[in-house]
């Protein structure tokens, strides 16, 4: 997995080297506390604007690898109606198409936090089907009913911004905004109201 070629390109190794956290959102706030020292997001991510943007985090690296396998993956011993219903991540949402088996369609589509909360919710009853990796099939007990691929993906590596980066800002510091998690209201800005134009 990517994480794992991270750490390997990184020298790093040994368990607590990753962290598996059920969303981007989670696994920067620990970033921003202190308890993790990287965020690694896939960039096909809908919120990875949200990383790039945000004044405490710098982009370190990009790489591109491919992600763990996909597939629609069922509940063992559990019968399938002909229209199916399917979670997942919205990411992914095009290779239902491709995937979905001859015989079967689809009769509504969910969306999950990531591809490991929709196979939760399938392993809980909640859909038929989950759009769901490799790993987060096993993890459930799911079994996959289609064919499996991966995905040629683009990866960003974000860090905490350095203290001497911080100090090269014109800005001060408050003007940076809130860190991640804290609860501080948007500042308001008003503009004055535009001048007449004066008669030549």
């Amino acid at each position: 997995m990517a994480g794992h070629y991270l750490a390997k390109e990184l020298g790093l190794a040994g368990d607590g080297t990753l962290t598996l956290c059920p969303s981007y959102e989670e696994a920067r706030a620990m970033v921003a506390d202190g308890r993790a020292t990287r965020l690694l997001v896939a960039n096909a991510y809908h919120g990875i604007s949200e990383f790039y943007m945000d004044p405490w985090l710098t982009l370190e690296r990009a790489f591109v690898f491919d992600t763990p396998l996909y597939g629609l993956a069922s509940r063992r011993r559990s019968p399938l109606p002909l229209q199916c219903t399917i979670v997942t991540h919205p990411a992914p949402i095009p290779l239902i198409n491709q995937l979905i088996p001859p015989g079967y369609g689809v009769s509504t589509v969910g969306t999950a936090a990531s591809t490991s909360a929709a196979a939760a919710q399938v392993a809980a009853g909640g859909a038929d089907l989950a759009l769901t990796t490799e790993p987060a099939a096993r993890r459930y007990g799911l079994q996959f009913i289609s064919p499996t691929r991966p995905i040629r993906m683009l990866w960003s590596v974000f860090v905490p911004i350095r203290e001497d980066e911080r100090l090269r800002l014109s800005t001060p510091e408050e003007n940076l905004g809130p860190r991640p998690g804290d609860r501080q209201p948007w500042a308001r800005t008003t503009l004055p109201a535009p001048k007449e134009p004066r008669d030549a």
